[in-house]
């Protein structure tokens, strides 16, 4: 059964997309189109939380940005690699069955190794969905190829140079509302566990200044950065901001 959607995002890491791309989901909700997510593997492997806990702080994002559905693949955290045969079929059957025009994955380069990993077998696993001579099945029925339009890589903890970035201004609070569902992970000056990069405070600040950061790049509040593989190409000239 296909279920089309427009944009597909899609991270190693529950909070991963929320982080990256939080913003452009949820603007792109309200703008009309349909989004789901995928989170690759539960983070068994945090410092802070549990898989558990993750997995209801996702869940709790999810509806507060909006996604149509959020599944997670149960891959095992620390070890996703992209030439994982196993890993790459389980994710050509989704792109197959969810058709997204647009795939939003994970950092080219970035400081966790999972990351670019994981980025390198969304990139794989999109092409190989196009491929007629590879068949899969899901939910009992035989699936067609498909082939997303453009895989766009969100960017992380490490500084890249985006290729484009999208106006986020107006969505912010919502993107930092989803960012912090994930209680267990981000700062909370009541808890008792372990302290992490990204537990701080100085953490959380860095993510409005990025986002204010390349929007002042543009002339806007805030904005988002992303990172193509190909070529990114324009029907017209007045889509320009």
């Amino acid at each position: 059964m296909i279920n089309k959607i427009d944009i597909l995002a899609i991270g190693v890491h529950p909070d991963d997309i929320e982080l990256g791309c939080g913003g452009t989901i949820v603007k792109h909700i309200h703008l009309g189109f349909t989004l789901g997510a995928i989170d690759l593997t539960q983070g068994e492997l945090g410092t802070r939380g549990s898989a558990e806990i993750r997995l209801k702080e996702a869940e709790a994002s999810k509806k507060l940005m909006g996604l149509k559905f959020r599944e997670n693949l149960g891959f095992e955290d620390g070890f996703v690699t992209a030439d994982n045969k196993a890993y790459q079929l389980e994710i050509v059957k989704r792109i197959r069955k969810y058709q997204p025009d647009i795939v939003l994955c994970n950092a080219i380069n970035d400081r966790h190794p999972d990351h670019p990993r994981s980025a390198s077998l969304v990139a794989t696993a999109c092409f190989l969905a196009g491929l007629t001579k590879i068949k899969t099945e899901f939910d009992g029925g035989v699936q067609s190829a498909f082939r997303p339009k453009q895989v766009l890589h969100y960017i992380q903890w490490k500084p890249i140079k985006p290729d484009f970035v999208i106006d986020i201004t107006g969505y912010m609070d919502a993107k930092l509302a989803a960012v912090k569902a994930y209680r267990s992970q981000f700062h909370d000056p009541t808890s008792s566990e372990p302290e992490t990069l990204i537990s701080s405070k100085q953490f959380l600040d860095s993510v409005s200044y990025r986002a204010s950061d390349l929007g002042r790049l543009i002339g806007v509040e805030y904005a988002e950065g992303f990172t193509s593989d190909k070529l990114i190409g324009l029907d017209r000239l007045d889509h320009l901001l």
